[in-house]
């Protein structure tokens, strides 16, 4: 599988987990495009991996994000298996995200992170016309 269509299948997992969260922003009358981080791990090291994944939760609270998914079950079902762990989180928008991501936090925890484990993370704009698929 190449990464492109690697890409494409977490990005449309991260959309379909979306919904509901977009729904809630369009209810309160918000129509700005959320944004998610997908991101694919494979932990080297689970205790410092711990660390980075408490201090990386902190920042994502601060700049308003939450998770949509933190390292549950994920199944592969085409092509190259999946890495150990998939996150996905969302915040309200593509520059709240952005935010997020050039905080001056960050450098440090990408340095635990690496010693850590091996990561992959995407940041993909949402779109806030878009519809739930039908039922």
């Amino acid at each position: 599988m190449t990464p492109t269509s690697k890409f494409a299948r977490v990005t449309s997992a991260a959309v379909s987990l979306g919904f509901l969260a977009l729904s809630g922003l369009h209810a309160q009358g918000t129509a700005s495009a959320p944004a998610y981080v997908v991101n694919e791990v494979d932990v080297t090291d689970q205790a410092g991996f711990a660390t980075y994944a408490k201090r990386q939760g902190e920042l994502i609270d601060k700049f308003g994000g939450r998770f949509l998914a933190r390292g549950g079950k994920a199944e592969a079902v085409a092509g190259t298996p999946l890495p150990h762990r998939i996150t996905i989180y969302i915040f309200d928008s593509l520059a709240k995200a952005q935010a997020w991501h050039d905080a001056p936090e960050q450098a440090e925890l990408a340095a635990i992170r690496d010693k850590a484990a091996n990561f992959r993370s995407f940041i993909v704009e949402g779109c806030s016309a878009c519809k739930p698929p039908a039922s």
